[in-house]
C-alpha cells in the first residue's frame, strides 16, 4: 500500500512543478508551435532506444525536462528548456544538437539524445 502512496505522491509532485513552470505562452510570448524531434541513445550493442517526435502549444505546459528513458536512471533527464529560451530570445527558427544524462544508473551507463527543435511564431509579434 506504502508504494502506491508514495507513486501517487511522486506523480503530484511532478503535477506540482510543471504548474509552477507555466504555460509555453506565459513563458515565450509569440511563440505558436515548439516541436522536438529526438533520438534516444543508450551504451551497448543496440545504441538507438527510441526515436520520439514532441510537439507543443501556447495552452501547453512549458515543462521541457524529459526523463532519461533507461531503467535503473535516478535523477537524470535532460533539459532542454535553455534550448528553447535561447531560440525564442533571438527569435531563431531551429537548432540540433546532443544533451547528455547525467543521472546515476549502476546497471547500463547513460544515456543520450540527439535532438533538433524547431519553433514557429506568431506572425503579428516581431
Amino acid at each position: 500500500m506504502r508504494h502506491r502512496q508514495s507513486y501517487k505522491e511522486k506523480l503530484e509532485l511532478e503535477k506540482a512543478a510543471l504548474v509552477a513552470v507555466g504555460l509555453v505562452s506565459e513563458r515565450h510570448t509569440g511563440v505558436s508551435s515548439i516541436e522536438f524531434r529526438m533520438t534516444y541513445y543508450r551504451r551497448g550493442v543496440d545504441t538507438v532506444l527510441m526515436k520520439r517526435t514532441l510537439s507543443f502549444s501556447p495552452a501547453d505546459y512549458a515543462g521541457f525536462h524529459l526523463k532519461c528513458m533507461e531503467e535503473g536512471c535516478a535523477d537524470g533527464g535532460y533539459d532542454l528548456a535553455p534550448v528553447v529560451a535561447g531560440l525564442a530570445k533571438f527569435r531563431k527558427k531551429s537548432v540540433k544538437g546532443k544533451i547528455f544524462c547525467h543521472g546515476t544508473n549502476h546497471t547500463i551507463g547513460h544515456g543520450s539524445i540527439a535532438y533538433e527543435v524547431n519553433i514557429q511564431y506568431d506572425k503579428h509579434v516581431k
